[in-house]
């Protein structure tokens, strides 16, 4: 009940402030993409770890919709609503140790990682986050909320503080968000 509840919210930040879209918005990739990690998500959480066998005769349904929506979120994602992603063509990967917040803004071309020595460490973004073209996350880490994430950048370590911006390879805080 509760990934239906972060659906909406996820629909209702596709729409934005033009409630009209919702006439066409299921063509969307970012539709389909989100729609199909929200399914697997509540099944997941339904059925625990025999979901990873119940869904191989699915697996070839489930290939499609992700190259359809170029969005590859991990159903052990832990992704609240609102979450928003601009341009798909470019692709998104989510890890499955990800825990993130609500009203999360991806732009395209996003990686949401894992080093490999990542056994059972997870590592969190806030709430109100914003990732620009390409920046890349690479945990383990725990990013604050209102956190905006520059054009290419790449986060190696954690920035708890609230309200700022990063940007460089690997990002450095550039200051404090006035906004």
């Amino acid at each position: 009940m509760t990934q239906l509840k972060y659906f909406s919210q996820d629909v209702n930040k596709i729409l934005g402030k033009y409630k009209i879209r919702i006439i066409h918005i299921w063509l969307s990739r970012v539709f389909w993409g989100i729609l199909l990690y929200r399914i697997e998500r509540s099944l997941f959480l339904i059925f625990q770890k025999s979901y990873s066998f119940l869904r191989i005769p699915f697996i070839p349904i489930i290939n499609l919709i992700q190259s359809y929506s170029n969005l590859d979120i991990h159903y052990k994602a832990n992704i609240k609503g609102g979450i928003l992603v601009l341009h798909p063509s470019v692709g998104v990967v989510i890890s499955a140790k990800s825990i993130i917040g609500n009203n999360l803004t991806l732009t395209g071309g996003n990686v949401i990682g894992t080093k490999d020595v990542v056994k059972d460490m997870k590592f969190e973004i806030g709430n109100n986050c914003y990732l620009g073209a390409n920046a890349t996350i690479i945990g383990p880490l725990k990013l604050g909320n209102n956190i905006k994430i520059g054009a290419n950048a790449c986060v190696v370590k954690s920035y708890e503080i609230d309200n700022i911006s990063l940007v460089g390879v690997p990002a450095k805080q550039t200051n404090h968000n006035k906004d």
